[in-house]
């Protein structure tokens, strides 16, 4: 079963009893660390060996870096930064999650030297090398993947890191379920397609011709979605006559307008005298029975239903839905 690689990141000497606890640690999850003076690093003859470590950080899940008080060995090509600040550089550079973990001392004198940086002349207790400072300050410039904390024990870092890592465990399940959900709407969407397909192609074929056919037309009516979107219903909308919509509108707070008020390119009108605004037909989608006509998506334009506020607002309401002349 493959196991989540973890690479540690430090200079050697000054941080031999750190590297051990977190080795143990990490074993500990039944995760697989990966550390130079274990042999875990494979060396070849043919590049310079720092060269094999970023290969396995390139091959690593996750990389802790510690940043100690030494500088550490300097990286054969490219001198102005060691071996393990450049291990740490290339996971970045190549978007492995990173934990960096600097010493409680060398945090402290950070401040100092940032006030102090041109000044050569100031000795530092906590560090052999004003190049980690400089290194520490890259850091913290940078815009994303540099969370970054102080340690003065090994078990400061290992507390930290069993949350962050408890957290990224949560964050991938939930991603997991989001996977799922997604899976299932894109599913939907194919189904809504084909029906949508299915109907259009049907329309053309047999319009007018088979009841049931129409039956699926007047579920479908785009006025059903219109009134839908422009009165904010999170649920499906349905009406089959004027009666009906009218009663609908009503529960929504609307009111019918009188005729004598209706705007010259209006059928019908309802207001809300709460939020002043009205909703209008502009298209007589209605028979002269007052059923609903049929509509595909094809020949419907959304404009034949528009809400707005209107330009006099002491409008003149109906008295009662069910008494309208329809």
């Amino acid at each position: 079963m493959a196991r989540p690689r973890i690479f540690v990141s430090s200079t050697f000497y000054d941080l031999r009893q750190v590297r051990e606890d977190l080795e143990r640690f990490i074993k500990e999850l039944g995760y697989e660390p990966v550390l130079n003076e274990k042999g875990k690093i494979p060396y070849g003859k043919d590049e310079p060996v720092e060269n094999y470590a970023y290969r396995e950080v390139e091959l690593s899940d996750i990389l802790v870096s510690i940043i100690g008080g030494r500088y550490g060995s300097s990286d054969s090509s490219e001198e102005e930064y060691s071996i393990s600040q450049q291990e740490l550089k290339r996971a970045l550079d190549r978007g492995i999650q990173v934990f960096i973990f600097i010493k409680q001392d060398v945090a402290a004198e950070f401040n100092t030297y940032k006030i102090n940086r041109e000044n050569d002349s100031i000795n530092y207790n906590s560090v052999d090398d004003t190049r980690i400072f400089s290194f520490i300050d890259y850091l913290y410039k940078l815009p994303r993947n540099n969370p970054i904390s102080t340690f003065e024990t090994s078990m400061d870092i290992v507390k930290y890191l069993k949350g962050q890592w408890s957290g990224l465990f949560q964050r991938f399940l939930q991603e997991q379920k989001r996977l799922s959900e997604f899976k299932i709407v894109e599913e939907m969407k194919s189904v809504s397609n084909t029906l949508q397909e299915l109907v259009k192609f049907l329309t053309e074929e047999r319009r007018n011709k088979d009841e049931a056919i129409q039956n699926i037309l007047h579920t479908n009516h785009p006025a059903f979605r219109r009134f839908a979107e422009l009165t904010s219903t999170s649920y499906r909308v349905y009406f089959s006559n004027i009666s009906e919509l009218n009663r609908w509108l009503k529960a929504r707070g609307f009111s019918t307008v009188s005729p004598e008020e209706f705007d010259d390119d209006s059928n019908y009108e309802w207001f809300n005298s709460d939020s002043k605004e009205y909703i209008k037909i502009t298209k007589d989608i209605f028979d002269e029975d007052g059923r609903l006509k049929i509509f595909t998506e094809e020949n419907w334009d959304d404009n034949w239903i528009k809400k707005g506020i209107p330009p006099n607002q002491d409008l003149e309401l109906g008295d009662d839905f069910d008494d309208l002349p329809f």
